[in-house]
């Protein structure tokens, strides 16, 4: 019975020994951004891992998303960016990559989309809501202290004067100069045409690769075969993505629905296809 156990142990162990060498260097990483960008941490840890494997030939950034919060689509940015230095990185459009979708797809090796693809939406969006008439119908009203003027700008109690108005739009520019910039060295495109096309338009896949801002079509096993080529993969690679863990947490990330977060009053800058 011992010598049974030890047989099979050994033989487990070599089964094991075999599946962690053959595909050794024939390995695509599969990241996966689905859903609105409010967080940046799963998507980061992920492809700094990939990048860091020597067994990882290539990374596939298989985006679903109608993009989200400023920073976060930035710092996911910034590693792809770092990653396509390492080894080439190849994003797979699914249903929508805009906004902060295509943001964070920019920087990559390469970029596939399906000709139905909505992509692009090269914008910035502010929404303040505004509940003061709301508050005097219920008779509730609200007292201000503050230390200067603009100190309580963009608040959802009161309208935007003018002078606020403008503040607020200079901001907003300035996030769009971001973008505008991030995308014309992620795609190696001059800014002023980058510019021309960075009205918040969206481009379906097939319209993308006219304008530049998609390199081909193709689906995800498309997407598979143009990182394998470009790694210099011999044969058929092996695709390999972390576990999905879901949490409380995750849900409420990216999985509160539109109706029940708009409930909330709240300040939101984003990088956001929202139609």
């Amino acid at each position: 019975m011992l010598l049974l156990l030890v047989i099979l142990l050994a033989v487990s162990a070599a089964i094991a020994l075999f599946q962690r060498s053959v595909p050794l260097g024939e390995k695509i990483g599969v990241v996966r951004i689905e859903g609105p960008i409010l967080d940046s941490k799963t998507a980061v840890d992920e492809i700094t891992d990939y990048a860091k494997n020597q067994s990882i030939r290539a990374i596939i950034l298989r985006v679903d998303s109608p993009g989200g919060a400023v920073a976060p689509s930035q710092e996911i940015y910034e590693e792809v960016r770092k990653a396509a230095a390492k080894k080439k990185v190849v994003v797979s459009m699914g249903s929508v990559a805009a906004s902060g979708g295509y943001y964070i797809s920019a920087p990559a090796s390469r970029i596939v989309a399906n000709p139905g693809t909505l992509t692009g939406s090269i914008g910035v969006i502010m929404e303040i809501p505004n509940i003061e008439g709301l508050m005097s119908k219920v008779g509730v009203k609200t007292e201000v202290i503050k230390s200067g003027r603009h100190k309580d700008m963009a608040s959802v109690f009161r309208g935007i004067g003018s002078e606020e108005r403008i503040i607020l739009q200079n901001v907003l520019d300035d996030v769009h100069d971001q973008f505008i910039q991030a995308v014309a060295e992620g795609r190696k495109m001059p800014p002023g045409e980058v510019q021309k096309i960075a009205d918040g338009r969206v481009f379906t896949g097939r319209q993308a690769v006219e304008v530049k801002l998609v390199d081909e079509l193709g689906s995800f096993e498309d997407a598979v075969t143009v990182a394998a080529k470009l790694a210099g993969i011999k044969g058929e690679p092996t695709v390999v993505e972390k576990k999905e863990k879901t949490s409380l947490i995750d849900f409420l990330r990216g999985g509160l629905p539109k109706e029940l977060s708009d409930l909330f009053p709240t300040v939101k800058i984003k990088y956001l296809f929202s139609p």
